[in-house]
């Protein structure tokens, strides 16, 4: 009859648990049984080396041995016999440098020379040996006696009743077999509880069941949008889905290593580790804007969710470009209303010559102030931003002015992020400023920028922590939150390879300067040399 392996996981747990069990008690038990004489005669002689140790170190057994003689009722018969029945050793024997016994259980051995070669103990070295002895078999040690300077003295013999080894084996195997058989029975209880446990865990699956589970888990986390990453209690990786990796700018071979070998420091190392508390973290890695979310598990380790909300940032700053427009726009209809309530009333004064110069000078002003603007930065995107910008500040009561050293040829090759880069300081200025200079510069296929205010400044210590993500002073606004324009700015200028920094202005205020090298075409600087 064919016996077959259950299916359910429980019994086979079940099973091999007992098996094994059964297997481990077995071999405990043997291997118990063989080194047990060595064991035991190795504990009887340890045990008498430390009496002799101890009975060496009383302080006035030395002295007692060099100022009297042997008898039975000396004080050297009587320390060894106090200390032989307070540990119950069979017997110790105090001798001198010639063997002569000074202390011995036998009393009548006192003053005759010991029965075995106490040589090596006198020579400075201390010995445990199993021997036979005037009192029969013994595991004895002995050990030197020196006085305070050290000199070898005498020796201490002390020896513990010993019985015959085989004797002891044969005597403690019914004791064995009862606690192995103990043991076994604890060990099959055990494996039932875990078996039981394990049972309602899997909920009576087969492990090919568990198995497609674990696949069908795969597939779902390799398949959704949203990214997953799993860390230990250590901080290593130990799942990473294909979201993760492609936000995160990782390989497959990331898993097992730490954090922070595959990501450089920085607020989302933080934020992924739990070092930043909080719920819909922002964070800026690899030029993109993410929202985490972290879970501890019960293991001490963590599960991240990260969403990417770069394009909803994105949105969001087109958002704010938005109302910026309009409001300058609504400045210019102000501005543009109050002109035409002048000129009506000129017209009506029968002033009409003032009229015409009027209209004239304000028509020249503005179409000098636009044509100045697109001289100095010819590609459009960046000269309508300043044009923007110069009519919100105007409305703000503020003033942006352009700086004479301003060129920057129409050759950038991402104009985008260079926008970007220059509303975030422009903004940053005009919340804090009421002067604002803008400086956009060509050194070669480098673009310089830099945004000055005489607004309060940037303490020194101060000056890193403003390009962390998450870091504002300022209420965020309900569409997307705040601490993130630096932030940008800053991983804008990493990703070209060029920095962002903040420094102080003469006069009192803040000095933002951006490197980004490799902004502009060699091509199309050639063609424009000659207007440099």
């Amino acid at each position: 009859m064919r016996i077959h392996w259950p299916r359910r996981v429980f019994a086979q747990v079940l099973l091999t648990q007992v098996a094994i069990t059964t297997g481990v008690v077995m071999l405990v038990t043997g291997l118990f049984l063989a080194p047990l004489s060595h064991q035991l005669d190795d504990q009887a002689m340890r045990q008498a080396l430390s009496i002799a140790q101890t009975t060496a170190a009383e302080p006035g057994l030395v002295h007692n041995l060099t100022s009297t003689e042997p008898s039975p009722g000396g004080p050297v018969q009587a320390e060894a016999e106090r200390i032989r029945r307070a540990t119950g050793a069979l017997y110790i024997v105090v001798m001198d440098t010639r063997g002569v016994r000074w202390s011995h259980t036998d009393t009548p051995q006192i003053g005759k020379h010991v029965s075995t070669d106490p040589s090596t103990a006198l020579a400075g070295r201390e010995i445990m040996q199993i021997d036979d002895g005037t009192l029969g078999r013994s595991a004895r040690a002995k050990v030197p006696l020196r006085d305070a300077h050290g000199t070898i003295v005498g020796a201490v013999s002390v020896g513990i009743a010993y019985d015959s080894v085989r004797e002891r084996l044969l005597g403690t195997i019914p004791g064995l077999l009862l606690y192995a058989g103990a043991a076994l029975a604890a060990g099959v209880l055990a494996a039932l509880a875990v078996s039981r446990r394990l049972q309602r865990s899997t909920h009576g699956l087969a492990f090919a069941d568990i198995s497609a589970l674990l696949d069908e888990r795969e597939a779902m986390l390799h398949s959704i949008r949203e990214a997953v990453l799993a860390l230990d209690a250590r901080g290593r990786i130990r799942l990473l889905n294909d979201e993760a990796q492609r936000l995160l700018e990782l390989t497959p071979d990331a898993v097992g290593h730490a954090l922070s070998e595959v990501l450089p420091p920085g607020r989302a190392a933080e934020v992924l580790t739990g070092q930043v508390d909080g719920v819909d973290l922002l964070t800026v890695c690899r030029g993109r804007v993410l929202i985490a979310n972290r879970m501890p598990t019960g293991d001490g380790g963590a599960v991240v969710t990260l969403r990417d909300r770069t394009e909803l940032e994105l949105l969001g700053r087109e958002l704010d470009s938005t109302h910026g427009l309009l409001d300058a726009l609504r400045a210019q209809d102000h501005e543009h209303a109050n002109r035409l309530h002048t000129l009506l009333g000129l017209l009506e004064l029968g002033r009409h010559e003032a009229a015409v110069e009027f209209v004239a000078e304000v028509a020249n002003g503005r179409r000098a102030s636009a044509e100045q603007v697109a001289e100095r930065v010819n590609d459009p995107l960046l000269s309508a931003l300043l044009v923007g910008k110069s009519a919100i500040a105007a409305e703000r009561g503020a003033s942006l002015h352009i700086s004479p050293n301003t060129m920057l040829p129409d050759v950038v090759v991402d104009p985008r992020d260079l926008v970007t880069v220059l509303g975030n300081l422009i903004d940053n200025a005009l919340d804090v400023a009421s002067l604002i200079e803008v400086e956009l510069r060509a050194e070669g296929t480098t673009t310089v920028l830099r945004v000055s205010d005489n607004g309060p400044g940037v303490a020194p210590d101060l000056r890193e922590q403003i390009f962390t993500e998450g870091w504002s002073t300022k209420v965020s606004p309900a569409h997307r939150g705040r601490g993130l324009g630096l932030a940008l700015v800053r991983r804008l200028a990493e990703r070209y390879g060029g920095v962002a920094r903040v420094g102080a202005r003469a006069g009192g205020g803040a000095v933002f300067t951006v490197v980004l090298p490799e902004t502009l075409t060699v091509r199309q600087l050639t063609e424009v040399g000659g207007v440099q």
